[in-house]
């Protein structure tokens, strides 16, 4: 059987009974080489565990099995769980826990599956769990890599540079995390049925946070106040939305104390900037307390 077949599909599907759930954002390859490139893409080899988020009915799933130790699939669609059964019976390496990955213990699973393995992530995530989704997988830090197909404008807001009409929110917490890179696009043809959107695979590379930052709770508060109205000065952007004791003149004389320009916007500012700033806003307050 071809996973990526559309004959082979129709059949599987209605031997199955199974019928496409808009509210899932079910899409399903129909090209071949969609999920052999992000499979190579992902780092899935000898001595790695791979976990995957939303497999379908296996095609990526397979040739990830093709290549790492382990694969572990997390499924919300219960009407999915006996089409995988059949689709990675060749693949005793591959096991798929129905579940929702927003609510799944991520060190758990990983513990339980991935003993002595380097883990990693891999996904074709549906749209509509973006950004908590890849959130997850990535405050975890555990996964070496997590390399994810999703919308293309929102991959490029992922990997977007500071002072770009992308950057923002996403920016900055993803690259908080890891390095991203944009790799390739896969068009909606290749998908059944077709989305109205253009994909693209992004794969982000773990790294360390950044120096001095103590508190990521914190951190992220200040870059969530920092974007809240984009049009406005960072000053006044934080003043408002950080609320007491972090006032209008807390700020400014944080980003004064950071070298930043007193009109400066948040989406100037790189996420060592907002390492910089967020500590300085700290001890502004502490010292003016």
């Amino acid at each position: 059987m071809d996973l990526c077949n559309r004959n082979d599909i129709r059949a599987l599907l209605d031997r199955h009974g199974f019928r496409f759930s808009k509210s899932m954002g079910q899409n399903f390859l129909i090209q071949g080489w969609v999920p052999r490139d992000i499979a190579d893409a992902s780092g899935a080899g000898p001595g790695v565990g791979v976990l995957e988020v939303g497999p379908g009915i296996g095609p990526l799933t397979a040739e990830l099995a093709r290549r790492a130790d382990k694969v572990v699939s997390v499924e919300l669609d219960r009407a999915l769980l006996p089409i995988l059964a059949e689709t990675l019976s060749p693949f005793p390496n591959a096991r798929v826990v129905p579940g929702d990955i927003l609510k799944t213990d991520l060190p758990a699973l990983v513990e339980e599956n991935f003993a002595g393995l380097t883990p990693i992530a891999c996904a074709n995530l549906p749209y509509n769990i973006t950004s908590p989704a890849l959130t997850a997988l990535l405050a975890y830090r555990r996964f070496r890599t997590v390399t994810v197909m999703i919308q293309r404008e929102v991959a490029e807001r992922v990997c977007a540079a500071p002072g770009t009409a992308d950057y923002g929110v996403l920016s900055v917490l993803c690259q908080f995390y890891a390095a991203p890179e944009l790799l390739f696009q896969v068009p909606p043809e290749c998908f059944l049925p077709a989305p109205k959107v253009t994909s693209a695979v992004v794969r982000l590379t773990a790294r360390p946070a950044p120096q001095g930052v103590e508190d990521e709770a914190f951190y992220f508060r200040v870059v969530h106040a920092a974007f809240a109205q984009r049009r406005k000065t960072l000053v006044n952007s934080l003043g408002a939305a950080l609320g007491a004791p972090y006032t209008k003149e807390t700020a400014a004389r944080a980003i004064r104390a950071c070298g930043l320009a007193p009109d400066v916007r948040g989406e100037r500012l790189s996420v060592a900037d907002f390492a910089r700033l967020s500590r300085a806003i700290r001890a502004e307050a502490e010292e003016n307390r």
